[in-house]
């Protein structure tokens, strides 16, 4: 190892130069001769390196002002002596593999991971296009679900919440109705927050104190998932603009921050703001299917993205993709409301709340 650590030093140096005296040498070489597998302790890949070493030791040839392309010529055409009675070794000959070995490793990666294995396939037998996503964690949504349902102000906490999320709409505002795709993505950029944030606080509490959370860490996570999939499906529709973008840095800054702060003075007031908020959301996506119908907003085909996730039919519309869009924020508009008035890790989380 010593010996390998050595000719690197010497030819990242540029030149081979006498460090060691003629005793030193010998010592060294003594101790190489004696061992028997001169490779049983150092590392393959640089193997080379250490014959290089080994017979400049040997041979004597380890001297100042050798320079690096003399070594280089010299390991080309060395065979390494027979060391204590085994067959000699000889050295490769270097050649610019490069690609090959990339090529090599980026299969060996995937095959290990299993991804080349399973290949996803649709129901048809068609190649899987998403990996965000994958055939198992699609549905398809309940929208036989009530849409009127409103939990009324009962409390000091549940008039803040209310409010709070009349202030929150202001900035979904701004953008005309003919805009549509840009008032839906402000509120989908929102409305994915709070399960992350949620889930999150709950992952660390239940490892700070060594309890069960009920199912609610998934819960919240996988409400958070779906919602960034309502805004992945609407990115597929139109790309945002520059001032779109720029609102939503700011939105999302400034309420991830505030509900981050709101979720561990209160969990119960943070889930009432988001039952609220998707009472907003299933509000904002009625009026959405009207301006459907009106005429107001061309119906075009739904994106692919939303075919795959909702399993909808093939020949399915933008109509189609707000109505079950529109049935998951009923259903995250329930699950909250119910977390609000719950001790969370004393009450199972719902289950199939999509």
């Amino acid at each position: 190892m010593r010996m390998a650590m050595a000719a690197r030093m010497l030819l990242s140096r540029g030149k081979a130069r006498s460090f060691m005296t003629v005793p030193q040498i010998q010592r060294v070489q003594s101790c190489l001769v004696v061992r028997s597998d001169p490779l049983g302790s150092v590392d393959r890949h640089h193997a080379p390196l250490y014959y290089v070493g080994a017979a400049g030791l040997q041979q004597n040839t380890f001297r100042s002002g050798v320079s690096v392309r003399d070594l280089l010529g010299f390991q080309r055409s060395f065979s390494v002596a027979p060391v204590a009675g085994e067959s000699a070794q000889k050295v490769a000959k270097p050649e610019d593999k490069s690609g090959q070995i990339a090529e090599k490793q980026a299969g060996e990666g995937s095959e290990y991971w299993g991804d080349t294995k399973h290949a996803l396939v649709r129901e048809d037998g068609s190649p899987w296009p998403w990996n965000c996503f994958r055939p198992a964690e699609t549905y398809e949504a309940d929208v036989s679900i009530d849409l009127k349902k409103h939990h009324e102000m009962d409390s000091f906490m549940d008039t803040l919440a209310f409010w709070t999320v009349k202030v929150l709409r202001i900035p979904t505002d701004i953008f005309p109705q003919k805009h549509y795709v840009y008032r839906v993505m402000m509120l989908e950029t929102v409305a994915a927050v709070p399960g992350m944030v949620g889930g999150m606080l709950l992952h660390l509490r239940s490892l700070r104190k060594f309890e069960h959370s009920g199912g609610w860490i998934k819960a919240l996570l996988e409400e958070a998932e779906n919602e960034r999939m309502h805004l992945m499906t609407w990115m597929e529709v139109k790309r945002p603009n520059w001032f779109a973008r720029a609102l939503v840095f700011i939105v999302q800054g400034g309420f991830f921050n505030t509900y981050f702060l709101a979720y561990l003075l209160s969990p119960r007031l943070a889930h009432r703001v988001v039952g609220y908020l998707e009472e907003e959301a299933v509000y904002s996506y009625t009026k959405m299917l009207a301006a459907i119908d009106n005429g107001i907003i061309p119906n075009g085909p739904a994106p692919s993205i939303a075919i795959d996730y909702w399993r909808l039919p093939p020949n399915a519309t933008v109509r189609d993709v707000v109505v079950v869009i529109r049935a998951d924020e009923a259903h995250h508009r329930d699950v909250n409301h119910f977390a609000a008035g719950k001790v969370l890790r004393d009450a199972p989380a719902p289950v199939d709340f999509h």
